[in-house]
């Protein structure tokens, strides 16, 4: 699914509605709402003028779509900017209340449900854990806090939820040996479906995708607007996963998996022939933890910082970020990105040590016959699998130049 709209020269354009630039055609007019709806996400409140130079679309046309979504509650008129000459313009952007969206991460330690305005800010949030993911304990969650964001929204607000995204490890029950003793739990996301079974009870949709995928999604759409066309993401959860941008869409590919960055190959310090996964990932720092006598339970619900022993912490830093540098290079040696963002559930100061680390290892091991892309920092940190999800149904209902991104 793709997140932004595509700005080209108008010679440039074949297909109109396929791009960034809109039909004055009047079946088109879903599409043009969302064309408009997309620019003002990305480049903030914008007076119609400016709309229709970008767009291509007459100022007639733009004229009616504002009021329409103007109407619809989704913009609000910002104050008059005045100009050396002419009428003043009057910018318009997002309402925070035109529309609302849940989001529900499933992670091996907890489950997250949030709930956001239009402009990506929460406004509910809840979060429960366990030792183990179960579909009834998920559905369970998922409908009481479902019931508490929308007591928490007036009355009049309430039929403004446009649907509910959720958050998944994919292939869940393959991880019970590294879960512990869950596996017969585990077992049941076999036959279950939790997505019909919540979307059963309610009137708006619901939607699945891949958690990494997701968390990249969520810098796609509400990170920095300073963001690259095309990077690679890397999340740092209980297990480390990643995703892939590409002119400006997330890609997940044939079966949802695609960017499973994870599962990357990679040479461990010992030498033996591991994947990304296993070095980069929370659930390595738990073990290590664990076999020095050490309570892990303090890292889990607590990214904005954690007290761990730092030798401790340092030897899975230099690990994780020597995972991570190869799985850059892999992945550049196929695909040219200029830029790779890590994010995870970790502290900001741990975040920016391992970004620190990885550039290091990129530079002190170059690679001959390929680019190195920039390393970055994600703008998101642990919410991006919950916020991501939420943005699902916002860009299924109000953002343009969709292209699927769920599972099927």
């Amino acid at each position: 699914m793709s997140f932004a709209p595509r700005i080209q020269a108008e010679d440039d354009l074949s297909v109109a509605g396929q791009d960034g630039r809109g039909s004055n055609q009047s079946g088109m007019r879903a599409y043009n709402e969302r064309l408009v709806l997309s620019l003002i996400r990305q480049y903030g409140p914008m007076p119609k003028v400016a709309i229709a130079q970008v767009t291509g679309l007459s100022a007639q046309t733009v004229s009616i779509i504002m009021r329409a979504l103007e109407a619809d509650g989704l913009l609000l008129k910002g104050a008059p900017v005045r100009g050396k000459v002419g009428q003043p313009s009057v910018p318009l952007g997002l309402d925070p209340q035109g529309a609302f969206f849940f989001g529900l991460k499933v992670g091996r330690r907890s489950a997250e449900l949030v709930l956001v305005d239009f402009l990506g800010e929460t406004v509910f949030h809840a979060t429960e854990t366990y030792r183990h993911p179960t579909p009834d304990g998920v559905v369970g969650f998922a409908r009481s806090a479902i019931a508490g964001g929308l007591s928490h929204l007036p009355a009049e607000h309430r039929p403004r939820v446009a649907g509910l995204g959720i958050a998944l490890p994919f292939r869940l029950w393959e991880w019970g040996a590294v879960l512990g003793d869950a596996s017969d739990a585990l077992d049941a996301w076999l036959t279950r479906d939790i997505e019909a079974e919540i979307a059963s009870e309610h009137t708006f949709p619901v939607f699945l995708c891949n958690d990494a995928s997701t968390a990249c999604g969520a810098e796609l759409v509400l990170g920095d607007r300073d963001k690259p066309r095309d990077f690679l993401y890397f999340y740092i959860g209980f297990f480390a996963g990643g995703g892939l941008v590409l002119d400006n869409a997330l890609y997940t590919g044939r079966s949802g998996n695609a960017a499973a960055l994870g599962s990357t190959p990679i040479v461990a310090s010992d030498g033996r022939l591991r994947q990304l996964v296993d070095v980069a990932s929370l659930a390595t720092l738990e073990q290590m933890l664990s076999a020095r006598g050490i309570d892990a339970a303090a890292m889990w619900g607590r990214a904005d910082g954690w007290s761990l022993p730092r030798d401790l912490l340092e030897v899975w830093l230099d690990q994780a970020a020597a995972g991570l540098a190869q799985a850059i290079v892999s992945a550049t040696c196929l695909i040219d990105v200029d830029t790779a963002v890590i994010d995870g559930a970790i502290p900001p100061e741990v975040r920016a040590g391992l970004v620190a680390r990885t550039v290091r290892c990129l530079r002190d091991r170059p690679v001959r016959g390929i680019e190195v892309p920039d390393v970055r920092e994600g703008t998101i940190g642990a919410a991006a699998r919950a916020l991501g999800a939420a943005s699902l149904p916002l860009s299924e209902r109000f953002l343009v130049d969709r292209k699927v991104f769920l599972k099927g």
